[in-house]
């Protein structure tokens, strides 16, 4: 990538962000923070509870990667968030214009699985549907690439780094 941005890392639970945001950080020569390090004790609490967070609950904790993202403009950075809705997305790119998205996506059975074999996560899979029922995928007016996340970590995260270098690449000159 030729300039230094912020990409968040998003996708419904389960897609491994957590996974992926680390790995494409180290590629991109970027530091790497956790979206989930960003909640309210009383988002966690409420999730572990298996109760979904509604947009109250987010605000705060949206404002609070904003803000960090906000501190990365320039010298780049990876973050993870759900960043379910346009709205999340808008809020963060208010704090961070030149934000840039990585969703990761998915089959639900594939996800549902993956969810029900990870340990030490506050996340139950039982909020999934929640998850899904509250993705709006990025729209093309969205500074953003999808990525499948069907693959191991290492071929997911290559694919991120060639979207985003395909992204950030100029567009062919119309003769």
């Amino acid at each position: 990538m030729r300039t230094p941005h912020v990409v968040v890392v998003m996708g419904v639970a389960g897609t491994g962000k957590t996974t992926i945001g680390p790995l494409l950080a180290a590629r991109l020569g970027v530091p790497y923070a956790e979206g989930d390090d960003f909640h309210p004790q009383a988002n966690i609490d409420k999730m572990t509870a298996g109760t979904p967070l509604d947009d109250a609950d987010r605000w705060p904790w949206l404002d609070a990667i904003g803000a960090w993202a906000h501190e990365r403009t320039g010298l780049g950075g990876v973050v993870s968030s759900s960043a379910l809705k346009r709205s999340y997305r808008d809020r963060l790119r208010a704090a961070a214009p030149g934000i840039v998205f990585v969703h990761l996506t998915g089959d639900r059975e594939l996800i549902e699985d993956r969810m029900t074999h990870r340990h030490g996560h506050f996340m139950p899979a039982a909020l999934l549907d929640s998850q899904f029922a509250t993705l709006q995928p990025l729209q093309a007016d969205e500074a953003g690439v999808a990525v499948d996340v069907s693959g191991t970590p290492e071929q997911i995260t290559e694919l991120a780094v060639a979207a985003l270098a395909a992204l950030d690449s100029p567009s062919p000159s119309a003769p």
